[in-house]
């Protein structure tokens, strides 16, 4: 995160501290949290320079669960709005094209293979 970028967010966010100690720092932990939704990594598989796993993972849910995500993306809207850095004429394509399924290398007229069951001799496949 940039620090123009960190300059927005840092008076948005809820006070450093609480029950049980000494918080990690905020952007620190918020750099993990955009490192893993980036990447699409595992939390476990967080880099150590954005500290333990465990408390981005954890300040992350917290954060959804109460709420402070969505005003945060409330107000960073609201800023570059009124900024006019905002342009809602956007379109996206959400369309897929799905290949047929011979072109999937399947065999014509679908898998046919016996199955061994645990009883005596073959028996065909269950929908045969």
């Amino acid at each position: 995160m940039t620090d123009r970028e960190w300059a927005i967010l840092e008076p948005l966010l809820p006070e450093l501290g609480g029950r049980g100690g000494r918080w990690r720092d905020h952007r620190q932990v918020i750099n993990g949290i955009c490192w893993v939704k980036r990447t699409g990594s595992p939390w476990r598989d967080l880099p150590e320079r954005y500290g333990p796993w465990r408390t981005a993972h954890l300040r992350f849910r917290r954060w959804t669960e109460d709420g402070t995500w969505a005003r945060l993306k409330a107000q960073v809207v609201a800023l570059a709005e009124a900024a006019g850095e905002v342009h809602w004429d956007a379109q996206a394509d959400a369309s897929t094209v799905r290949a047929h399924q011979h072109a999937a290398g399947a065999r014509k007229g679908g898998a046919r293979r016996l199955i061994r069951r645990h009883t005596r001799g073959w028996v065909a496949p269950v929908g045969d």
